[in-house]
Formats: structure tokens, C-alpha cells, sequence
């Protein structure tokens, strides 16, 4: 399916067929989706901009009911395409490939037509590029505010491209046929001084000389008298030249000088793949700021996308689009860190073609500034000019403080950068450039094949291996390589080129050897970017020697940390712990470490980058140790959430959990690596109540297998705790447990600094769990009276209530209904009192069944509803689960099989073979 908005909106079927987007406000929700161009627009944003200050009664629902209204109507344009329209928190965001909206195919013919010296090729790819206009821009949105800005974006596009088709036109001797169109073009745009000249010029070679005098006197009175201004330069001198019947003006004349402004930005060699976007949204924040840094880490692509933006804004810089390229001060700069103001701006004046002697009067100084400095103001004063500074990361202190003088002197100078980490002055905005999108694991080969990561690589393993193409066989393999690849397009190009010898399969295999695999690179780019050891060493060079061993440190987190756990992880041997949360954002920076944004922001390295640190950890002679602390602040952190799960905190701590998950695998293989047996058990013995709650059975008893196996030394009492959990999670699971043997007679415990107030308690609280695994058994009601005795005797209201929610649901097998309401609601008081919410839930259900039993079924499907509402708060699948089953039973029992009962978060991960309680 195609989207239009270079007129009206307009939605086009894949066979060409126009579909009608009904509703005002769902046509304005796809218009800011498109606008947005692919990024997650907020659902607050969204609210606002499509009721502003009359919102309705329930604004995110009646969102909702928008969206579901937009995606119908775009799977009747292609019913075989996956959903384009996502929640991404905090928002949705509408997925289209680049060639599906008109305006980002007007603007890729337009910046080929620019970079096109064909007079003939330049014309017919302006008139193809215009054609896609059906009118003014987003037509009938233009009073809406979230419109404004794209609508003056893309008219500022089209204006331009009207004015280099006309140039063309002259070129090609249609000066008669575009007097009458300029000056229609001239009355709707009396002060855009390219039409003018082209009228001018049309005017003169169609023997109207006169005319083109009157042409040029009446815009220089409408300047003054509107503005207070003269004509540029440039018509000025092509009144002088019309004047004197300047020879040069004549068709098939060389080219006056003025006419094309300097561009220096290199032709890419091959196709942008991917940036489309990005390229987009930088052209966007360019027009509205001086000063637009893009950043990112080593390789992501900053300079192939800033030179894009360039070419495409080629056409608004009458003063010239320049290149500067900063990296050749690499190698008398890189051990100083900082490169000298002077250094920069002889890279500027070299590029600028500014001469060290000035050739009349000196300039008059300015504040702070170098004779060089003003001589390259000089130069650049009274022009609209593009400055790119790329790679500015090496000289960054030097690159600002020039950038700032240049801004300061030069009204019409805007800067375009590239660097891993920002200027840092007034006025500068920022546009991260985040790898290319990779497939995620478990997606579709149809979703894998559209992945800008896939893409790319396809397209340059085909370069170099003919006839390589995405298929049935290799498409896991490729989505595989951009994955591990992190989408980074270095890393993408080199793996490419390896495809010829290797093919996909094998190249995915190799990955773990990735610095020798992708060793060699093209001949033709920079040293630094021919293998990926040297794009990283590159980065790496730039650190101070503490910001490297943060960086490094920071690599034994398999899946990213907390700033908390940077802290305790990363501080010691020279590193002061206070240091550590300002190292860690001047590595963020300086685009080493990515910011995974949430209620508590993760930091985490690309996994190319983490591979690296990884090797720099070993030779630095701190694995050792650094994976000590590691393994110790996780335990630690599994023993605090082992309580904090039982408490007013359980949802906070049950995501903490879910986000720790990795590096509490990490831990786990590293005890069991090393036979620690005593880090090991503790960790799985904390662990083992996360598991249940959420219905990680398998994982949990394999894990508490393999942590009792090890040999080494621990206390007995932590061996005792860890059995009673495995035969708890075993009996959960559906295996047949020999209690007997497992919860054998309390052993006499030696009591150790962490056992000593604890031990009773999380033992009896594991065979409680076994117990309740066990209805029918004795073994099982014994655990449980034994259980409720300890728990009142040691004070453990936790337990007391988790047994009294156990004895209710035993209760109710012997229809012994006055026990089961006293046990489960004194349960749910404790509960409640504690914030257990999960507890709540357990004792709820017992009367849920007892209403059900009594028949008083709406107050059972009261209590299964609000026992849904928790379940899916906590994301307790499973629990979801059973309360599903319970409402559709009340609703079997009401005789109203239609009445809906499914989950609002969808259906459940793992649905249970048997009931979890407590």
C-alpha cells in the first residue's frame, strides 16, 4: 500500500486502487503517524493533538477504538501485510517501508536530480519527482498545529525543486515556454530570488530585454520598501550582465560562475539503505536550528548520513554545501585529546579555500578570535552556507569553540557535525543515529526480509557474491548475523564481503570470532574503518584511563545493569565510587554505552563493543575480580527481592527481576563454573520464589539440580534449604517427590552470619510450598499444620497467612465451608496488611469457589475479576490463566456462554497443567 499526503491524505491499495480513510479524526491520527515518519508518537501527544483542550471521557480508550478503526481500513489497502500500526511505549508507531509515502519518494528523486550534471537527466527527474503533488501539502490538515512544521518543510522542498527544474529548463533552450509559468510562480512568490533570475533570464534570451530590466527594478523597490534590503549578489550581477549583453548569457554559453554554489560532499558510491527516516528528521531539526549534531557509536553510519543531508539541502545553501573532514588530525592529536582551536580551523580554511595572508585590509577583530578565525568569518560573511564538520569526535573541545565563533559572527552559517559525543554548546540539537533495525528472534522470515539491518546486508553481500539473494534456507542465518551485529552498518559491510568465501551460514557460525573474521575492508575507506578491531580501537583511544576501566568493567553484564549496579560492579582498583555515575554519562556521551530508557534506565554495550571490553578486561588483569563483584551484588540483589517479593513493593520487584534475568543466569554459570557452591545455593535459594510466582517451574528446579550437585563447601543448613525448594518446584512441576527422603528431620545448623534469622523461616516457607503441592497426601497436610505452627512461633506473618490460605483451599476438598471462609478471609486480612497482592489473590480465590458453590455467582465473578486485574498488573501469567477459567466457569454456570471473558494483555504465555498454591 502507498500513502499521499503531497495533497490531501490519500491512501492507495498495492493494486493501485484508492481507499477511503473514513472519520475525521482517524484520517488525523494517520496523518500524525505519517508525519512522524515511522517513530513511536506518545498516546498523551497523540490525545492532545486530536482533541486538544475537549478530550473525551475516556481518552485512551477512544484512542483505542481509533487505531482499531485505522488498522481495519489499512488491511482492507493489504490484507496480506503484517499490522503496520505497533505499540512501542510510550506510544504507536506506524511502520511503512521508505517508498510507501509520496513525499519521501519526491525527496529521493529530488536529491538524484541535484546531484545530477545532465541538464536532460536533471529536468526529467524534477518533473517525475513534482508530479507526486496533488496539490498543497497535507491539504486538509493545514490549520492543524502537529501539520505545520511538515507542511513547511515539504513546501520549502517543492519550491526548490520548481526552481532547479526551471534552471534546468533554461539550460535546455525552454526559456520561451517558461516566461508565462515564472511569472505566475513570481506573483505567488514575490521575494524567492531564484525565479526572479530565472524570469530575468527568460525574459532577455526571448528578445525581452526590457522587460527583464522592469523584472529586476521592481523586486529591488518590493525588497525595500517590504524589507529595508537589496537584491542578492548574485541577481545583481545578472542585472550587470543583461545590461551589457553579456555574451555568457546566450544559450549554450559556459556557466556563469554564481549560477551553481560549491558542493563538496563526496558522491556516494553506492545506496543509502535504511536512513531514510533519519534523514528526514535531520533535515527537519537543520531548518529549525544552526547547530545539529549527529552522534552515535563508531560505524553506525553518522558521516554517509550526514553526507545525504547535505546533498539534499544542497539547493537552499547559495553560499555552497562544504566538507570538512577532522579525521586527518588523528595522528598528531590522538594522545593529546585535545586539538587546538587553530589546528581545526586550518581544516576548515583549507576546505573553505582561505588563504593563511589575508589579500586586502585585515578583518576587524572579534572577541576571542585568531586572524585565521576572522579570515574564515570574512569568507564565509554575507552567505547562506552548510558547513559539514565530520568526525569531530577525536577534537571535540576545538571543533565547539570554533563552531561557536563561526555561529557567532555568520548569521547565515548553519553546521551540520558528526561525532560520538555532542559539542556541548548553546544552541545545538542533537540527532542520535541508532543502528539499523534488526530482525528480532522470533520474527517471521516475511518481517525478517523487511529489516533495514537485512537489507543492507543483502545488498552488499550481493555486491560481492552475484546471485546471493534472501531464501527459505539462509534468511535465519542472515537475520542471525544482523543481530549479533548489533544493525551496525560497519560491521554489516564487512560481514558482507565475507559472504562470498564463507556464505551465511558459516559466517553466522564464526561470529564469536568476530575481530578476526571482519579483519579486512575496502581499500578505499579510511584506516580507521577497514576492520572492526580498528573502529573500536578508535573510540577506545579517545577514553581517559578511568572512563576505559568503566567501560570494561561494564562488559561482564551479559544484558546491561541499573546505574546502582554500575556503581558497585565498576568502582575499586582506582576508580572511586562516587566517580562512577559521571564516567558512566560521559561514556553514554561518547556513544559506547546505550541508554535503554524505562522507570529505571539500563545501561548496556552493542555486543561487538561488549566483546571487546571483554578481551580489555583479561589483559587488564581485572576479570577475576570485576566478576567477583559481580557475582556477589546479584546474590545480594536476589536475597533482598527474595523478601521485597512478599511486600507492599512486588510489582517493582518482580520486573526488577524480569530485567535482571540474564545476569542472574550469568551468576549462576559462573558459581557453577568455578564450584562455588555456597554463591550458588544462595542464589538459587532466593530465586526459587521469583520462579514460582512466575511459573518458571523448569528453569528453577533445573537450576536448584545443578547447584546441590557441586561439591564445594556450604553450610549444611543452605544445602538443607535448597532441597526442600527442589522437592517444592518438583512437586509444582507434576514430578512424583519422595518426601520422605527430601524433608527429612531438621539437621542440627551451624549458624553462619546468614542463616542465623532467616534459616526457620525460608525453610518453612519451602515446605509450605511442597505441602500445598501435596493435597492428598499426609505427607502434605503435616508440611502445612507444621508449617502454621513454626510461622506462629517465629513470628512469620507471611507464612502464618500463606498457610492459613493453603488449610481454606484444603477446606474446601473436605466441603468444610465455615473453615474455608475463616481461614481464607483471616488469610486475606494478613495479606493485605503485608501488601502481598499475589497472597490476596490466593485467599480470594478460595472464595470465589465458595460463592460459586453457594451459588452466589455474581459475587464470584466479582472476585475473579478483581483477581484478573491483579494477576495481570503483576504479570502473573499463570494466574491470569486460572482466573479466566474461573469466569468462563460462572459464566457456564449463568448460562451465558457469549459473554466475553479474555484477557486484556492477551492470551497466556505458558498456560499451567495444575493449580500453584500458595
Amino acid at each position: 500500500m502507498r500513502f499521499g499526503i503531497l495533497g490531501p491524505l490519500q491512501l492507495w491499495a498495492s493494486d493501485g486502487r484508492a481507499i477511503r480513510v473514513p472519520e475525521t479524526k482517524v484520517r488525523a491520527l494517520l496523518a500524525v503517524l505519517l508525519v512522524h515518519r515511522g517513530a513511536p508518537v506518545p498516546t498523551d501527544r497523540l490525545i492532545d493533538t486530536l482533541w486538544g483542550d475537549d478530550p473525551p471521557a475516556n481518552p485512551s480508550g477512544v484512542l483505542r477504538s481509533k487505531v482499531s478503526q485505522l488498522r481495519r481500513v489499512l488491511r482492507q489497502a493489504d490484507p496480506d501485510s503484517a499490522d503496520p500500526i505497533v505499540f512501542l511505549r510510550p506510544g504507536y508507531q506506524l511502520r511503512t517501508p521508505p517508498e510507501a509515502l509520496d513525499a519521501d519518494r519526491f525527496g529521493a528523486l529530488f536529491a538524484r536530480a541535484h546531484g545530477n550534471g545532465d541538464p536532460h537527466g536533471r529536468a526529467a527527474l524534477l518533473t517525475q519527482a513534482l508530479a507526486f503533488w496533488r496539490g498543497p501539502a497535507l491539504a486538509d490538515f493545514a490549520d492543524e498545529p502537529f501539520a505545520g512544521a511538515e507542511i513547511a518543510r515539504l513546501e520549502e522542498q517543492r519550491l526548490t525543486a520548481l526552481e532547479e527544474q526551471a534552471e534546468a529548463r533554461l539550460e535546455l533552450g525552454e526559456h520561451g515556454l517558461l516566461v508565462g509559468e515564472l511569472a505566475d510562480l513570481v506573483e505567488r512568490h514575490p521575494f524567492r530570488e531564484r525565479f526572479r533570475a530565472a524570469q530575468m533570464l527568460a525574459l532577455y534570451r526571448s528578445g525581452r530585454q526590457g522587460e527583464a530590466l522592469d523584472c529586476h527594478r521592481s523586486f529591488r523597490d518590493l525588497l525595500a520598501d517590504e524589507l529595508g534590503v537589496d537584491p542578492g549578489p548574485d541577481l545583481v550581477a545578472l542585472h550587470q550582465a543583461i545590461l551589457g549583453q553579456d555574451p555568457g548569457l546566450s544559450l549554450g554559453a559556459p556557466a556563469r560562475e554564481p549560477v551553481r554554489p560549491p558542493f563538496t560532499i563526496p558522491a556516494p558510491l553506492t545506496e543509502l539503505i535504511g536512513r531514510d527516516e533519519d534523514a528526514s528528521r535531520t533535515e527537519g531539526l537543520l531548518g529549525e536550528a544552526r547547530l545539529v549534531t549527529l552522534t552515535g557509536p563508531g560505524g553506525v553510519g553518522k558521516t554517509r548520513l550526514a553526507c545525504e543531508v547535505a546533498t539534499r539541502m544542497a539547493g537552499g545553501f547559495g553560499g555552497g554545501v562544504w566538507m570538512v573532514e577532522l579525521a586527518s588530525l588523528e595522528r598528531s592529536h590522538q594522545r593529546t585529546r585535545r586539538a587546538s582551536t587553530l589546528r581545526v580551523a586550518e581544516a576548515v580554511a583549507e576546505a573553505l579555500g582561505v588563504r593563511d595572508a589575508p589579500a586586502g585590509p585585515a578583518p576587524v577583530p572579534r572577541p576571542g578570535g585568531t586572524p585565521l578565525v576572522e579570515r574564515v568569518c570574512e569568507a564565509l560573511s554575507g552567505k547562506e552556507v552548510l558547513l559539514v564538520l565530520d568526525n569531530c569526535e577525536h577534537v571535540v573541545g576545538a571543533a565547539a569553540t570554533l563552531s561557536e565563533t563561526l555561529l557567532r559572527a555568520v548569521p547565515g552559517l548553519r553546521i551540520l557535525a558528526t561525532s560520538q559525543e555532542p559539542l556541548g554548546i548553546s544552541g545545538e540539537r542533537l540527532r542520535e543515529v541508532p543502528p539499523l533495525e534488526s530482525p528480532p528472534v522470533s520474527a517471521e522470515p516475511s518481517v525478517s526480509c523487511r529489516a533495514s539491518a537485512v537489507r543492507l546486508f543483502v545488498a552488499r553481500a550481493a555486491a560481492t557474491a552475484p546471485g546471493f539473494a534472501l531464501d527459505d534456507d539462509n534468511t535465519a542465518a542472515v537475520a542471525a548475523i544482523c543481530r549479533r551485529l548489533d544493525g551496525l552498518p560497519l560491521a554489516l559491510e564487512l560481514a558482507a564481503t565475507r559472504v562470498r568465501a564463507l556464505g551465511a551460514h558459516e559466517l553466522s557460525a564464526r561470529l564469536d570470532d568476530r575481530f578476526g573474521l571482519l579483519s579486512s575492508g575496502r581499500r578505499d575507506t579510511p584506516e580507521r574503518q577497514r576492520t572492526l578491531l580498528a573502529t573500536i580501537d578508535w573510540s577506545w583511544e579517545l577514553l581517559t584511563g578511568n572512563e576505559q576501566a568503566v567501560l570494561r568493567r561494564l562488559a561482564v553484564h551479559p544484558d546491561g545493569c541499573t546505574l546502582a549496579a554500575a556503581e558497585e560492579v565498576c568502582a575499586g582498583d582506582g576508580v572511586e565510587r562516587a566517580d562512577v555515575v559521571d564516567l558512566v554519562a560521559r561514556l553514554v556521551d561518547r556513544s559506547l554505552v546505550v541508554v535503554v530508557p524505562g522507570d529505571t534506565p539500563r545501561y548496556r554495550l552493542l555486543e561487538s563493543v561488549s566483546v571487546y571490553c571483554v578481551a580489555r578486561l583479561r589483559e587488564a588483569g581485572e576479570a577475576v575480580t570485576t566478576q567477583g563483584r559481580f557475582d556477589l551484588y546479584y546474590v545480594e540483589l536476589a536475597e533482598r527481592a527474595d523478601s521485597c517479593l512478599r511486600g507492599h513493593a512486588q510489582r517493582q520487584w518482580l520486573r526488577r527481576m524480569d530485567a535482571e534475568a540474564a545476569n542472574l543466569r550469568a551468576v549462576l554459570e559462573s558459581s557453577l563454573r568455578r564450584d562455588e557452591a555456597q554463591l550458588a545455593l544462595r542464589l538459587v535459594c532466593a530465586m526459587s520464589w521469583y520462579w514460582v510466582l512466575r511459573g518458571r517451574l523448569g528453569e528453577g528446579r533445573r537450576a536448584l539440580a545443578r547447584a546441590r550437585a557441586l561439591e564445594g563447601a556450604a553450610p549444611d543448613g543452605l544445602r538443607d534449604l535448597a532441597a526442600s525448594w527442589w522437592a517444592a518446584v518438583a512437586a509444582l512441576s507434576g514430578d512424583d517427590v519422595d518426601t520422605v527422603e527430601t524433608v527429612s528431620p531438621r539437621r542440627e545448623v551451624s549458624r553462619g552470619p546468614r542463616l542465623d534469622d532467616r534459616y526457620l523461616r525460608r525453610r518453612t516457607r519451602a515446605e509450605l510450598l511442597l505441602g500445598s503441592a501435596m493435597p492428598d497426601a499426609p505427607e502434605g497436610e503435616g508440611l502445612v499444620n507444621r508449617s502454621l505452627e513454626t510461622s506462629r512461633r517465629v513470628g512469620d506473618r507471611w507464612g502464618l497467612a500463606a498457610a492459613l490460605s493453603v488449610r481454606a483451599w484444603d477446606a474446601l476438598l473436605r466441603s468444610d465451608f465455615a473453615a474455608v471462609r475463616s481461614e481464607a478471609e483471616h488469610s486475606m486480612d494478613v495479606f493485605r496488611e503485608l501488601g502481598d497482592r499475589w497472597g490476596v489473590l490466593q485467599a480470594a480465590d478460595a472464595l470465589a469457589i465458595l460463592a460459586q458453590i453457594t451459588g452466589d455467582y455474581e459475587r464470584a465473578e466479582h472476585v475473579h475479576r478483581e483477581g484478573l486485574r491483579i494477576a495481570e498488573d503483576l504479570e502473573l501469567r499463570t494466574e491470569v490463566s486460572y482466573k479466566l477459567s474461573g469466569l468462563g466457569r460462572v459464566a457456564l454456570l449463568n448460562g451465558d456462554s457469549n459473554r466475553p471473558t479474555r484477557s486484556t494483555t492477551g492470551p497466556c504465555a505458558w498456560p499451567p497443567t495444575r493449580r500453584t498454591s500458595p
